[in-house]
């Protein structure tokens, strides 16, 4: 995969993962209504990485960015919720990856 691509799925990724657990947060473990001001300035970020994905159109790129969001996922729940990832999850994943780098990097006629 070009390195640009992936710098951009990541870092979507983890955009929308902070921005959403922002709100997670604040509606499911009690903290502050604050925690929402960085969870939409997140989410405005996200918004604006896809954007910059090299494809010619919105559903490929969100497509493709699905299976990154989805790796992404189980690497924030790892990281962040210090809750391991199963060999089910990794498989899940995997399948994903591969699926969005079909989607993305296929030879596509004009």
């Amino acid at each position: 995969m070009n390195a640009t691509v992936i710098a951009i799925y990541v870092a979507a990724a983890l955009a929308e993962i902070a921005g959403c657990f922002a709100f997670w947060a604040w509606l499911r473990n009690g903290q502050s209504v604050w925690w929402i001001a960085p969870g939409i300035a997140c989410l405005i970020a996200f918004a604006w990485l896809l954007t910059l994905a090299p494809t010619d159109a919105a559903g490929r790129a969100y497509a493709a960015y699905g299976g990154v969001y989805i790796a992404a996922s189980l690497a924030w729940l790892w990281a962040v919720e210090k809750s391991k990832p199963d060999t089910w999850d990794l498989l899940g994943a995997a399948v994903c990856v591969a699926g969005a780098a079909i989607i993305l990097f296929a030879p596509r006629s004009a």
